[in-house]
């Protein structure tokens, strides 16, 4: 994710609370013999889960660069007898497995890349790596938990391949690059992924998605239809004025004084333009820089910031009366201002309401694990661009061990995050209850 991943101050108080949860609903014909092999083979798979996990944290690649991530994962997949298409979306990982009888495509997808964040986290598989970002070498780490949704679906993998002649379907994997996004705006991720084929061939008929988060205690699984993330768009505001001595502003254009009231002006977009009952906003300006000297009023100033929508439509409008609002304000003021988004914005993760209710009571089925229902964050996923191909349903997987605040957990992000291996399995176990409840129910349609 683009931003730190913490949801409402609320989730955990909610989810340890009495949260809506479903009533329990048979399961689906066919389905239900294979929940004991779930269960004991996937706690079997457990330890060679957490190794896998561990390797992978110790070893964090940025994106684009998952290398040795994505041989991994290739090697592993082809010895379980998968169909490996390599060099997606320049690392990314495309996988097929036919069942042993004919039914849906399901695509599971895992995000692969690490952030340039450097740890804090003394454990011995630390990492220590280092990398080329932007044109400048940082650290790496792996501090948003897609170490966990790797090697999570690479368990979830070998369970399938056990599981084959029972699979009433096809099982397709993307494990995709660049979900933190790109240097300069660069389009990468799950887009490429699409842009390149990933879902030619064995369309799938639903994709499932998951996000270990600090913000829910462990065995809780966070869920909810509709809105869930929030779109993503980066923007920054140039101003122009006239460069003027600071004790003669008369002589000159003040970008400065202006730039200010475009920041004000941009909350009264938020709080007074749009229909704040239908779906929340954020929009935040985050840098303003202008000016070399206290005595100089400068030729312009330079604003970035993030908006974040859960409506396109509200999304589409915010961002007219954005560039609307700074052009009228630096006009009022006798200069000049535009604002520029960049292109590679992630849209709202908006769950499938119709496949949320069918797949909710399989989530409740998940082993040692509850389900609940959990306000959407704010947080920006590009799992949104493969839930807008088709109907898609992405949870969180609590990772702050139990009996432990998760409203004061290191939040995903943080170079103290530090997620409770537990919640690995639970994950293991969601995709597969998710995925063979899906085809067994599909089949008694």
């Amino acid at each position: 994710m683009r931003v730190a991943f913490r949801c409402l101050p609320t989730l955990a108080a909610l989810a340890a609370a009495a949260c809506p949860v479903l009533a329990q609903t048979a399961a689906p014909s066919g389905a239900e013999s294979l929940y004991p092999l779930i269960e004991q083979r996937s706690k079997a798979i457990e330890p060679r889960l957490i190794a896998w996990r561990r390797d992978i944290h110790q070893h964090p690649e940025l994106g684009n660069q998952e290398k040795r991530t994505s041989a991994l994962v290739a090697r592993h997949l082809r010895s379980l007898g998968y169909e490996v298409k390599e060099n997606v979306a320049v690392t990314g990982l495309v996988a097929v497995l036919h069942g042993g009888r004919p039914g849906p495509v399901v695509a599971l997808r895992a995000d692969m890349d690490a952030l340039p964040v450097k740890e804090q986290v003394d454990v011995p598989f630390a990492s220590r790596s280092r990398a080329v970002w932007d044109g400048k070498e940082v650290d790496v780490m792996h501090a948003c938990g897609h170490d966990g949704h790797v090697a999570i679906l690479m368990a979830a993998a070998e369970l399938f391949a056990q599981m084959k002649p029972q699979l009433q379907g096809t099982v397709k994997l993307l494990f995709q690059p660049a979900e933190e996004k790109l240097p300069k705006a660069e389009i990468g991720g799950a887009r490429r992924m699409l842009a390149e084929g990933a879902f030619d061939g064995d369309k799938p008929d639903v994709v499932f998605g998951l996000h270990l988060s600090s913000g829910l205690n462990t065995g809780v699984i966070g869920y909810k239809a509709g809105p869930i993330t929030a779109s993503s768009d980066n923007f920054q505001v140039s101003v122009k004025g006239r460069q003027t001595h600071g004790s003669m502003p008369w002589a000159g254009v003040d970008p400065i004084v202006i730039g200010s009231e475009i920041v004000m002006g941009f909350q009264t977009i938020a709080s007074r333009q749009v229909n704040v009952t239908k779906e929340p906003s954020v929009l935040t300006v985050g840098t303003f820089n202008a000016g070399s000297r206290s005595n100089i009023i400068p030729d312009g100033a330079e604003m970035s910031g993030t908006l974040r929508t859960y409506d396109d439509q509200m999304r589409t409008f915010i961002m007219k009366r954005m560039d609307e609002t700074a052009q009228h304000i630096a006009l009022s003021g006798g200069g000049q201002a535009h604002v520029h988004f960049d292109e590679d914005g992630y849209a709202a993760t908006v769950n499938d309401p119709a496949l949320t209710a069918r797949m909710a009571p399989s989530l409740q089925r998940v082993p040692g694990a509850k389900a609940v229902v959990v306000p959407k964050a704010t947080a920006g996923e590009d799992f949104s661009f493969f839930a807008q191909k088709v109907p898609g349903l992405f949870v969180f997987i609590g990772a702050t061990p139990p009996g432990q605040d998760a409203d004061k957990a290191e939040p995903n992000h943080s170079p103290r995050f530090n997620p409770d291996e537990a919640s690995l399995l639970v994950g293991v176990r969601t995709l597969a209850h998710l995925t063979v409840d899906y085809m067994a129910s599909a089949q008694a349609r």
